[in-house]
């Protein structure tokens, strides 16, 4: 593979001569079209020969070793639990991102308009029963899905050499779904959010030292105020799916290059 210019060819001819379909064609105008500007094909192969050199480098598992892989890849949505855990949040981020139409967090001193959002939302708004609920399950789902992601690589012993630096990746997951669930039960502003934020508030004061520190950057306060209810918006809405979507990026990046690990 090489990035050096490659001598100009007749792709018009040549895809005369080849008696294409009218989907291939489309097709491969399209690729040489975007390939011309981009280098999409060098850059793919690139990308292919960067990832035989690095698997080469990983042991084999049982499924290479006997030339299984064909035979048993459809196991491993069931086996690995990672997918379930993907496919919930993309469903919680979609359906998310709907609400975030109707939902407003406060207005200026006046908090319950969050209340108020959600009220609309469940009552009043076409299929907005439907959707919230969608966005919660697949929330519950997904924090299910994590947490059943990381016994199944705990207890395979996944997480050993070389798979540690992505078995802290999945620790750091883990965690910062716990503050997506926390943030985003925080969000309706109704009885429950409201004596869990202040469960949040009475644990950050009982951190020592830096307790009141973090009550204030958290929670804007030593009581539940507008404030909190900004910071968690903030955070649910703005922060943390940046974060996290990239890191699950990374994540699935480093099991592509590496493989998904067998019980050792």
């Amino acid at each position: 593979m090489s990035l050096e210019k490659k001598d100009d060819m007749d792709h018009k001819g040549w895809m005369k001569r080849k008696e294409l379909t009218p989907v291939e064609t489309t097709f491969l105008t399209a690729l040489i079209w975007m390939d011309k500007r981009l280098r999409i094909v060098d850059y793919l192969e690139l990308l292919e020969d960067l990832y035989y050199k690095v698997n080469m480098q990983m042991p084999k598992s049982h499924t290479e070793q006997y030339d299984l892989d064909n035979k048993f890849w459809y196991w491993y949505p069931l086996y690995a639990l990672g997918s379930f855990s993907t496919l919930a949040y993309i469903v919680a981020a979609v359906s998310g991102a709907l609400l975030g139409f109707y939902y407003a967090p406060a207005q200026t001193g006046d908090p319950s308009t969050a209340y108020n959002s959600i009220t609309f939302i469940m009552t009043d708004l076409q299929f907005g029963f439907m959707l919230r609920s969608i966005h919660r399950w697949s929330a519950q789902v997904m924090v299910a899905a994590v947490f059943l992601h990381m016994l199944r690589v705990y207890f395979t012993g996944a997480y050993k050499e070389p798979r540690e630096l992505n078995w802290l990746l999945g620790i750091v997951l883990i965690s910062l779904t716990m503050v997506f669930g926390y943030t985003g039960y925080l969000l309706p502003w109704d009885q429950l959010a409201f004596w869990a934020g202040q469960i949040g508030v009475e644990m950050s004061l009982s951190i020592p030292l830096a307790g009141e520190w973090i009550a204030q950057l958290l929670f804007g306060g030593f009581t539940l105020s507008q404030a909190t209810l900004q910071r968690m918006y903030i955070i649910h809405v703005f922060l943390l799916p940046f974060v996290v979507t990239t890191l699950i990026a990374i994540h699935i990046g480093i099991v592509w290059v590496q493989g998904i690990a067998e019980p050792h």
